[in-house]
C-alpha cells in the first residue's frame, strides 16, 4: 500500500479541520469541547500550558478521569513540574496529535486559554533559536540589574521589539536578547502574522460579562482550596516543584508553596490567587480578542453547544467549517 500522497493529507485536513475553543479562564471552554466532541466525533487537544504538567491537577482544574472516558484528551500530564514547558516542543507534539486524530478519522478540537500555545498549533509559525547558556547569561542579569536595565538595552540593539514588550517582562525582554545575540537580527522577525496553517482552521471564543466571570474566578479558587490545592502542593514539593521555573510561579501554586512555607497566611494566598487570577483573564480576553478570526459565543447563554454547532454549519457555505 502507498504512502498517502500531500494531496490526500490536503484532502483530509479540509474534511476534518481543527476546531478550537479558546477565551479566559473559568469561561466554560473545557465543557464545550467535551459536549462537541461528542457530536462532532472529535478527540480534544489540550492547549494550556499548566495542564501540560502531571499532578497539577486541582489547580488547573484539570478535567478528571469521567471527562476523560468520555472523550480521549491529549497532551495533559506530559510534563514534570521541574521541566521547562517550551512552546516550539508543544507546537511539535500538538501537530502529531492532530495528525493522528485525523488519522483515526475523527475531528481534532483543541482546547485552551494558553494564546500562544493556540498559535503555535493552529498558525505558520517558526519559532527562533535558543541557547541555554546565553538565556541563563540574560536571566542572572536580569536578576542583578532588574529588567528595565535590560529593557533600556534592548531599545538600543532592538528599538522594533522593544516597542512592543514592556519594560517590567523580564522574560520576553531576556528572550528578544537572546534571539538578538544568537540571530543577529531582530526579534520581530519572528512576530508572524495571523494566517492558519491549516484552511478551514476555526475558533470558537468564549465570553462572559466581567462581573460574571469575576465571581465565577472567585468561587473556582475556592471550589480548589476546597478540594485540596495545599495537599497538592506538599505532594508535587517533594516531586520538585521548588525547582521548577514554570510550574512553581503559576497562580495559586506560588500562593499555596507561601502558605507551606509560612510567608503567607491561607486568607492572604486566597485573595492574592483570585486577584492574580482575574489579571489573567484580563491578558486572555486581550490576546484573544486581537484576534479578528475568533468568533465569539457568550457562555451564558442557553443551549451553548447547540449555539457553537449553528455557528459553525452557518460557516460552511464560506468553506470556514
Amino acid at each position: 500500500m502507498s504512502a498517502p500522497s500531500e494531496n490526500d493529507a490536503s484532502d483530509q485536513a479540509a474534511a476534518l479541520p481543527v476546531l478550537a475553543i479558546v477565551g479566559a479562564t473559568a469561561t466554560g471552554k473545557s465543557d464545550l469541547a467535551i459536549a462537541l466532541a461528542e457530536r462532532l466525533d472529535g478527540e480534544i487537544v489540550n492547549a494550556d500550558a499548566l495542564q501540560l504538567y502531571r499532578g497539577m491537577d486541582v489547580g488547573t482544574a484539570k478535567v478528571g478521569p469521567e471527562e476523560r472516558g468520555r472523550v480521549p484528551h491529549h497532551l495533559l500530564d506530559v510534563l514534570e513540574v521541574t521541566e521547562e514547558a517550551s512552546v516550539s516542543a508543544y507546537q511539535r507534539a500538538a501537530r502529531e496529535a492532530v495528525a493522528e486524530i485525523r488519522g483515526r478519522g475523527r475531528r481534532p478540537l483543541v482546547v485552551g486559554g494558553s494564546g500562544l500555545y493556540v498559535r503555535a498549533l493552529l498558525d505558520d509559525i517558526r519559532f527562533p533559536p535558543t541557547d541555554p547558556l546565553v538565556r541563563a547569561r540574560l536571566e542572572e542579569r536580569a536578576r542583578a540589574e532588574g529588567p528595565a536595565a535590560l529593557h533600556a538595552e534592548l531599545i538600543r540593539r532592538d528599538p522594533e521589539a522593544a516597542a512592543v514588550i514592556g519594560p517590567q517582562d523580564t522574560r520576553r525582554i531576556v528572550r528578544a536578547l537572546e534571539v538578538g545575540e544568537i540571530t543577529g537580527g531582530s526579534f520581530r522577525a519572528f512576530l508572524p502574522e495571523r494566517r492558519y496553517l491549516e484552511p478551514g482552521t476555526h475558533q470558537l471564543g468564549l465570553a462572559r460579562e466581567r462581573g460574571d466571570l469575576h465571581g465565577r474566578v472567585a468561587e473556582r479558587v475556592h471550589t480548589m482550596v476546597d478540594a485540596g490545592l495545599l495537599d497538592e502542593v506538599r505532594e508535587l514539593r517533594e516531586r520538585g516543584l521548588e525547582r521548577g521555573g514554570t510550574a512553581r510561579r503559576a497562580i495559586g501554586y506560588e500562593q499555596a508553596l507561601a502558605v507551606l512555607t509560612g510567608d503567607m497566611g491561607c486568607p492572604e494566598a486566597i485573595e492574592s490567587t483570585i486577584a492574580g487570577t482575574r489579571r489573567l483573564v484580563r491578558k486572555q480576553d486581550t490576546w484573544f480578542r486581537r484576534d479578528e478570526r475568533v468568533d465569539w459565543l457568550d457562555a451564558a447563554g442557553d443551549d451553548l453547544p447547540r449555539r457553537a454547532l449553528d455557528l459553525l454549519a452557518s460557516r460552511r457555505g464560506a468553506g470556514d467549517a
